[in-house]
């Protein structure tokens, strides 16, 4: 068992983090055993993978742990955005083959193996953005991809490999890949098994932005965080839902689905006081309301 480790404002990456400026967060009180949780900038989570003698690869107790976390960080008002990552060696190297070897499809099937490790795109309503260092691979890319916005260092290491094991992608692999880099790319990674760099997720679309050291993705996936923090919590949600939508429909009724919630934020608190600050010439002051 790994010791439980629960630092508010410290991590592997403190050296670069700004200080904590916010009020404690009841979300960062927790004690978690696979996961580090903290609040190191204004209105940011911090969720760290924290297996380190299995290359954070994921199994069910550390993802119930990493929902538990999210969900809390989701309904914190003092919180407006969070970001994911693991070490960097591993953003998370894989599932734990042990606990899934020996499964038959009964078990798998009748119990729905590995269906909450889909409630952070399902649940999750405030921003998420996943720093990619080291191996992320299998179950590991899946979740980096489940965020809404990735980061990258250039040596990262990721991959859908599961055709070695005779399985294919089961937490969104094949779905999430496909539509962020295309059919055919796709298809060759996920049939041949081969990763990809950093670099290629960057190229190919697949993740925002890319930089050089570990400590530079951390810090800036929590830089853009805390600059979505400093914005309107409704219109964030509000972005956040219709640019999901958007995966779902065809052009014609995405654009109607957008005009409504548009519409939709007129009645808001938030918007009277954002445009008439910006007629003003001052700083909006959020109602989050």
């Amino acid at each position: 068992m790994l010791a439980a480790r629960v630092r508010p404002c410290a991590s592997q990456f403190g050296k670069f983090v700004t200080p904590l400026r916010t009020q404690y967060s009841s979300a960062a009180g927790k004690s978690y055993e696979y996961i580090k949780v903290s609040t190191p900038r204004t209105g940011v989570g911090l969720i760290e993978i924290h297996r380190p003698k299995a290359l954070n690869a994921l199994f069910t107790p550390l993802i119930l742990e990493l929902n538990e976390a999210f969900k809390a960080f989701d309904k914190d008002h003092s919180i407006g955005a969070m970001v994911l990552t693991g070490s960097h060696k591993a953003f998370a190297a894989g599932a734990d083959i042990k606990e899934m070897s020996t499964k038959d499809f009964a078990d798998a099937y009748g119990n729905d193996f590995i269906e909450s490790w889909s409630e952070l795109p399902n649940t999750v309503k405030k921003p998420v953005i996943s720093a990619v260092n080291g191996h992320a691979l299998g179950g590991g890319c899946e979740l980096a991809m489940m965020c809404d916005i990735m980061y990258v260092s250039e040596k990262a290491n990721l991959g859908q490999p599961e055709i070695k094991l005779g399985i294919i992608p089961g937490a969104g692999g094949s779905q999430r890949l496909t539509r962020a880099i295309g059919k055919s790319k796709a298809m060759e990674l996920i049939l041949t098994g081969k990763n990809f760099s950093g670099r290629n997720a960057y190229d190919w679309g697949l993740a925002a932005q890319i930089f050089e050291t570990p400590e530079q993705c951390v810090d800036a996936a929590l830089e853009t965080a805390e600059t979505i923090a400093s914005y309107s919590r409704i219109a964030v949600k509000a972005c956040k839902e219709v640019v999901n939508k958007s995966q779902d429909l065809g052009v014609r009724e995405g654009v109607e689905y957008e005009r409504r919630v548009f519409h939709g934020l007129f009645g808001s608190e938030d918007q009277k006081i954002g445009m008439t600050a910006f007629a003003e010439k001052k700083k909006a002051q959020w109602k989050h309301r």
